[in-house]
């Protein structure tokens, strides 16, 4: 039988500092010893298993049926991860590719593996140019798939393309899905990346800020239903707000309502899911740096063990580390006042490490 843990070492990680915080609270963690990153859902886990075992068939027939399904959340988050796991086991993706190559799951994992190889180069903007052949036939593959099109924005924010031409996609990408969540947040961060650009070009312009961001998310979630993923949009710019460091001051009552539009939506979800991880991990910093301390403990024990790499990449090169550092500072603050080395975990990201180098941290 293969080995799950072998096969995703990155994913689960029992450490002793979870169990220290396990006995901060009366006798057990909201966590409890166990800490994940990353973690895959029940779907996903078994594709990433048999990818290990050099099989692409349950990768390709999870996309297909997200795709059948046009559950295109699901379907952009798988793309992302299975597009993560062939960028360091390639081997299952090139027999999936080399046995089916118009597969419209080949090709969207093709165009996402692509973009992500060459973010991180300092040539990103020229060499995202040799990618975008890839992002074009993974849209003609299916026409109704918004990913393609999330994908291609990411490229345009990455190659620093014109507003005319992301205004473009954008509309492309919304008439296929309207809410999901992925495209709006890669147009928002094309959006921050604008404004920092121009707020450090022209600090005294009253537009270069981040307060066009909040317009942006602010109006997205009041069209979106209470259960989309775009609730959240507006959480996601008061993180990109407080940890980019560009732009004058949003009033502190945005801030604080954006937050709580998110913790609207995180009450709807079940607890300790991984599912709605992600947005709850950035729900945490928020409300940590807004000085919410009983909505962080909460929203804490809400995440359970399940851990994700953004937003703590920005902070460490250990995010589950930076996690659990967090979680024991913020579980020994109890009532009380909190713990003045906590703030020191809330630190000022890591330069362009938690600056605009990813493509995938939403």
């Amino acid at each position: 039988m293969v080995d799950t843990m072998a096969l995703l070492p990155s994913f689960i990680r029992p450490t002793r500092m979870a169990k220290r915080s396990a006995r901060l609270v009366s006798g057990h963690s909201p966590a409890g010893d166990e800490a994940m990153l990353d973690a895959p859902d029940d779907r996903l886990s078994p594709a990433l298993v048999a990818a290990g075992r050099g099989e692409y068939e349950a990768a390709a027939g999870l996309l297909a049926a997200t795709r059948a399904a046009a559950a295109w959340e699901n379907h952009d988050r798988y793309v992302r991860r299975l597009a993560a796991f062939a960028r360091s086991r390639p081997e299952w993706f090139e027999a999936w590719r080399g046995a089916a190559p118009e597969d419209p799951g080949a090709l969207l994992v093709g165009a996402q593996l692509a973009v992500d190889r060459v973010w991180p180069s300092p040539a990103r903007a020229e060499l995202l140019r040799e990618v975008s052949p890839l992002i074009t036939a993974a849209a003609r593959a299916d026409d109704r798939d918004p990913v393609p099109w999330r994908i291609a924005l990411d490229h345009a924010r990455g190659s620093r393309a014109g507003h005319r031409y992301f205004e473009e996609l954008w509309e492309a990408a919304v008439r296929r899905a309207p809410h999901h969540y992925g495209c709006h947040v890669a147009a928002l961060r094309y959006l921050a990346d604008s404004c920092c650009v121009r707020w450090k070009d022209t600090p005294h312009t009253p537009r270069a800020s981040h307060r066009e961001c909040f317009d942006f998310a602010d109006r997205a979630a009041q069209d979106s239903p209470a259960d989309s993923l775009v609730q959240a949009l507006p959480a996601r710019a008061a993180l990109g707000y407080l940890t980019d460091g560009c732009g004058p001051e949003i009033p502190r009552a945005r801030l604080d309502a954006a937050a709580d539009r998110a913790l609207e939506l995180s009450a709807r979800f079940p607890a300790a899911d991984p599912w709605p991880a992600q947005i709850r991990n950035k729900l945490l910093y928020v409300l940590m740096r807004l000085d919410r301390w009983e909505d962080a403990g909460a929203q804490l024990r809400l995440i359970g063990p399940y851990a994700t790499s953004f937003p703590w990449d920005r902070f460490s090169d250990d995010p589950l580390g930076h996690f659990l550092g967090l979680r024991e500072h913020l579980l020994m603050a109890g009532p009380g006042p909190v713990p003045a080395g906590l703030l020191t975990w809330l630190a000022v990201p890591l330069g362009e490490h938690g600056g605009h180098a990813r493509a995938d941290d939403h």
